[in-house]
């Protein structure tokens, strides 16, 4: 007897061996039986010319609060996303929850009109809590640097004395204990720039003592401030003196002055792992990426201390001038105000949607004095058109890149369905079998649902998802490898895609014909065996 019988599929079993024919079986939440399969069961699906994949593991998102706010947001579990690994970019935003810390995510979670009920302070009981909401896919999460050093030392720019850096990574080990996957740094963004190289080789120490990964966004991903090679470099130091698993977040070269050194980027991942060390990367298939306003356009100098110190900045005419001409240089290192679009801006939703340059006109100011105009009434999100399609395929084909969204679990309606968000947390997945494989062939189908599933689950240690065999986990994935694609755009972002019928989350259906079956059987991802 089946809980759940998938037949007349081909299956691709995430190793990237090649397709066969086979019906799958399902007891509960594990992979009971592969073969020519009969007998009773709970429920069918037919999967006759469709092809039965394991659930996507999104390596890289930023899925922290989603949950909280809305069991149902369905944006990643229709792509076929089973688990999401959020807490990147060195921002565990919901947890822990102490001095700034508590700052930041009552700012952040203010924008939102549900009212998060906070019964916890301390990662376990974060965890808990997002248990609690039955969130519809499978969630882990990893401790963010910024957060811990937010906790610790506000948001000064200094180096931690000895005994704070103690209290740093006892607060890391406690997180690690209590269920965070992995460590993550956003050494690009404030106050994670700030941190100097040993501090955070101390920091992920904590995680390569436990065997979880280390997750970076580097100090930089083009010439912003030391140059991507640089960043790169520093990646890998981490993992050469820590023995860490080193990610790699969003791989890119982002900006002119990089535009066609993908190539070279990536030699370095190899030169790495040919010296022993564990390094690899993720990203997403389009040419824009997003982030804050500040961390787009504002020199780090002038957000020491936070946002009132930022505002006195602005509000001294030698400070101020300063932080123009400084804007005025990553303008031009990003690409343009043309190619920085506002995705969500809460004081003034009309902006959402239009470029820099479109404001600065509609203002009657340049896209600098914009940006500071638009920062005095408070923070916002931005897309970022500043990379090329030569670049993204050749990180795209590489064996060593995982498919991330960098995104988010959304909505089409309700609280998760506002702003011009980028269409990555829609049609990361689709996307990529899509354009990658079907029309451009950069990689074969296999190798695509590998990326997509073994190689995120080797990276964050699992030993139980992310491949189609018995005794592993029923996270499956029934598409239709003609017509899959995304539905998103950047002018029309939130859009479901298409081509992903059946979606099966610990067993259960939680996608059945394209439509959400109201089932919420994910669970909080806290050990290497879950």
């Amino acid at each position: 007897m089946y809980d759940l019988l998938i037949q007349n599929g081909r299956v691709i079993d995430g190793t990237g061996s090649a397709a066969y024919q086979a019906d799958v079986g399902v007891v509960g939440d594990e992979i009971a039986a592969i073969g020519s399969l009969d007998g009773e069961a709970a429920k069918r699906v037919d999967a006759s010319g469709l092809v039965v994949t394991p659930g996507f593991i999104d390596l890289h998102t930023h899925s922290d609060m989603s949950f909280l706010l809305d069991n149902n947001a369905q944006s990643k579990v229709r792509q076929g996303v089973t688990l999401e690994l959020a807490g990147n970019c060195g921002s565990s935003f919901c947890a822990p929850l102490l001095g700034a810390a508590r700052e930041l995510f009552e700012s952040r979670s203010s924008q939102y009109e549900n009212d998060l009920d906070l019964g916890w302070d301390d990662f376990g009981g974060y965890l808990d809590a997002l248990q609690r909401a039955r969130p519809a896919l499978n969630i882990a999460v990893q401790v963010g640097h910024a957060t811990l050093r937010s906790c610790v030392l506000g948001l000064d720019s200094r180096a931690p004395a000895g005994d704070e850096l103690d209290r740093m990574k006892a607060l890391a080990g406690e997180c690690l204990d209590a269920g965070a996957m992995g460590f993550s740094t956003g050494l690009f963004y404030a106050p994670g720039n700030y941190a100097r190289l040993d501090e955070v080789i101390e920091v992920a120490s904590e995680a390569a003592s436990r065997g979880k990964v280390y997750s970076t966004h580097m100090r930089d991903e083009g010439n912003h401030s030391v140059g991507l090679f640089v960043a790169i470099n520093e990646a890998i130091e981490v993992g050469r003196r820590t023995g860490v698993r080193v990610e790699i977040s969003h791989v890119k070269c982002m900006g002119p002055s990089v535009w066609g050194r993908a190539a070279d980027a990536l030699a370095l991942f190899e030169r790495a792992n040919d010296e022993g060390l564990d390094v690899a990367g993720d990203q997403y298939p389009y040419t824009a990426g997003s982030t804050g306003l500040t961390g787009a356009l504002f020199p780090r100098w002038s957000l020491d201390g936070g946002r009132e110190a930022t505002l006195q900045h602005m509000s001294d005419p030698a400070s101020r001038a300063r932080l123009m001409a400084d804007m005025d240089v990553i303008y031009s290192k990003t690409g343009n105000p043309e190619g920085v679009v506002i995705a969500r801006f809460t004081p003034e939703p009309r902006y959402e949607g239009m470029s820099m340059a479109e404001i600065a006109a509609d203002m009657g100011l340049s896209a600098t004095e914009a940006a500071l105009k638009m920062y005095e009434e408070g923070d916002g999100q931005v897309i970022i058109h500043a990379m090329r399609d030569p670049d993204m395929e050749t990180i795209a084909s590489h064996p060593l890149i995982s498919v991330g969204s960098d995104g988010t679990s959304l909505s089409t309606e309700g609280v998760l369905s506002v702003g011009q968000p980028h269409p990555r947390s829609y049609g990361t997945n689709p996307r990529f079998l899509a354009q990658f494989v079907r029309e451009r062939g950069l990689v074969s189908l296999e190798e695509a649902i590998r990326k997509m599933t073994m190689l995120p689950a080797q990276r964050m240690g699992l030993s139980r998802r992310g491949r189609i065999a018995p005794g592993f986990v029923a996270d499956l994935v029934a598409l239709d490898p003609d017509t899959v694609a995304d539905t998103a755009t950047f002018e029309a972002p939130h859009s479901y895609p298409v081509g992903v019928p059946h979606v099966a989350v610990n067993g259960k259906l939680v996608i059945e014909n394209g439509e959400f079956t109201g089932e919420t059987p994910g669970k909080v991802v806290r050990g290497f065996g879950d």
